[in-house]
């Protein structure tokens, strides 16, 4: 069945090259298939479809972090806990044990603000807006 596709075109897309639009057509009149069905992968993606998958990601990585808090919090009960047993038992005069949890308890808040902040203060919808304003338009 002649196609109208040269040696070196069959060539190409043997060794796995990608096929042109024409060739696309000429296969497709020569099997009476629609071009379209030759080339199912080929789709366009819209902005929205890259909006979408840009919120995916940022909704996945504010979930890794608000999973690694819980484990976070739970580490600081126990060893806080287990500091001011170990301070009350050996020296109950001097409350070292504070320290402890005070130096620990600002990285605490810190991940409580990274995982429960709606916007935070530079969050990916405060970097969004910003490309906005510096494109002048919306993306």
């Amino acid at each position: 069945m002649p196609t109208g596709l040269s040696v070196g075109t069959n060539q190409r897309m043997e060794s796995g090259h990608p096929a042109g639009t024409g060739t696309l057509k000429s296969l497709a009149a020569a099997f009476e298939v629609d071009s379209s069905t030759l080339n199912p992968e080929q789709t366009m993606t819209s902005k929205a479809d890259i909006s979408i998958d840009r919120q995916e990601k940022e909704a996945f990585r504010q979930v890794r972090t608000l999973r690694g808090f819980y484990p976070h919090v739970i580490r600081y009960l126990i060893v806080a806990l287990a500091l001011l047993a170990i301070n009350l038992i050996v020296s109950p005069r001097r409350m070292w044990v504070f320290w402890v949890m005070g130096g620990w308890g600002p990285g605490i808040l810190m991940h409580a603000f990274r995982g429960f902040r709606s916007d935070g203060l530079r969050g990916p919808r405060w970097e969004r807006r910003q490309v906005e304003k510096g494109l002048g338009r919306s993306i």
